[in-house]
């Protein structure tokens, strides 16, 4: 079955939001959306309305929707999360250890190096998808769900927080990868547990240094 009108807006919708096109703090409304987009209002509507549960809008009675904002409190509230939620999902993913799982995490590792200097962008799609894979080997759907949306949202900062993409490459990022995967493949759950921590550490510090910084976009 081919995905339907809605279905393909949502994609574009959702890629342009994460992407920062259309940027942190955007009104959009309905009319503006269905002419840029070439469709009825019906389906924009529809998407919208997706998206807002997707967390990535909220609707402003009478105006239209807001694109989340990306600030310091949205920042911290997003690692906030993960804290909560990506230990106990490494630890297990520890516990559950298909050879596919390893296989896969070595080479979005080995992707994310071989992109760092080049692409960084590119390297920091490999450790979203490093991350949502431990995630989902957790075998807990509501918690790799509610990660899902915490890495979107990690991934639009790095998008409109440009200094963030140099940290895709530092070798702090690439050892406690590492570190992790090491945890993972040994099947040790205390220690996945721990590197996650340590890593959403490093994080933390990279996200809230732009935000400080005086060259940065928010200074």
């Amino acid at each position: 079955m081919s995905p339907s009108l809605t279905d393909r807006l949502v994609v574009q919708l959702r890629a342009a939001i994460l992407s920062g096109r259309i940027a942190p703090g955007s009104i959009v409304v309905e009319p503006r959306l269905a002419e840029e987009y070439s469709v009825s209002k019906t389906p924009v509507r529809e998407a919208l309305r997706l998206l807002t549960s997707q967390g990535l809008l909220t609707v402003l009675p009478k105006k239209g929707y807001l694109v989340r904002t990306m600030g310091l409190h949205d920042v911290q509230e997003t690692l906030d999360l993960r804290m909560l939620l990506e230990p106990h999902a490494a630890a297990a993913a520890a516990g559950f250890l298909p050879q596919e799982l390893t296989v896969k995490l070595r080479q979005l590792l080995d992707t994310q190096a071989a992109l760092s200097a080049a692409d960084p962008l590119g390297a920091m799609k490999a450790a979203q998808d490093f991350h949502q894979a431990i995630a989902d080997a957790s075998r807990n759907s509501r918690l790799a769900d509610s990660l899902r949306r915490c890495f979107d949202e990690t991934a639009r900062a790095h998008h409109v927080l440009p200094g963030l993409q140099h940290y895709m490459g530092a070798p702090t990022e690439l050892a406690e990868h590492e570190a992790l995967y090491a945890a993972i493949a040994a099947a040790d759950a205390r220690a996945a547990e721990e590197a996650m921590r340590v890593h959403l550490r490093s994080i933390r510090t990279a996200m809230a240094q732009q935000f400080t910084d005086p060259g940065s976009l928010w200074a």
